[in-house]
């Protein structure tokens, strides 16, 4: 048995990259894990084969984290699936590098709708199945395996990963 036996993930942004390491690891350790995206789906269903191919409980479900009936629809999905929620990670993210004559609205709000919005929308949600009593935030460094920039991923849990 794996640290996360009986636990329940949600991963934002898992279809591809960290997202989907942070989602195979967690299952490794025992985790049923709920693997999103957002277009990916091809993405998502290797990642949930992965999990799934090894013995891990794992499904995935489509959803744009800016988008609040889709967060809906994914932690109603969670819930389906698995009746509760342990971790969410908010993994997912985008970036686009520009240079400052070719920023404009529509690539600023798309930036803010997923990086921040998304995240408040998907923790807000998230505490509805974790429960009040039960939240703890966790704040992980990553790297990624070939670059030496750090990347922050932000883990919230009932119990916290030990």
């Amino acid at each position: 048995m794996g640290k996360l036996t009986n636990q329940v993930a949600v991963v934002t942004g898992a279809s591809k990259g960290i997202g989907a390491g942070i989602a195979k690891a967690l299952a490794a350790e025992g985790a049923s894990v709920v693997v999103n995206y957002s277009s990916s789906k091809d993405g998502a269903d290797r990642v949930v084969k992965e999990i799934t191919s090894t013995g891990g409980k794992a499904i995935a479900v489509q959803g744009d984290v800016s988008k609040q009936a889709d967060i809906t629809r994914l932690f109603a999905e969670t819930k389906k699936a698995f009746g509760k929620l342990n971790i969410l990670v908010n993994n997912a993210g985008v970036y686009a590098f520009a240079p400052l004559e070719a920023i404009s609205e529509e690539l600023f709000h798309k930036q803010f709708n997923i990086n921040v919005l998304g995240l408040l929308l998907t923790t807000k949600e998230a505490v509805k199945l974790i429960g009040p009593r039960r939240r703890q935030h966790h704040q992980y460094r990553l790297r990624r395996q070939h670059h030496s920039s750090p990347e922050h991923c932000h883990v919230f849990s009932d119990q916290g990963l030990r």
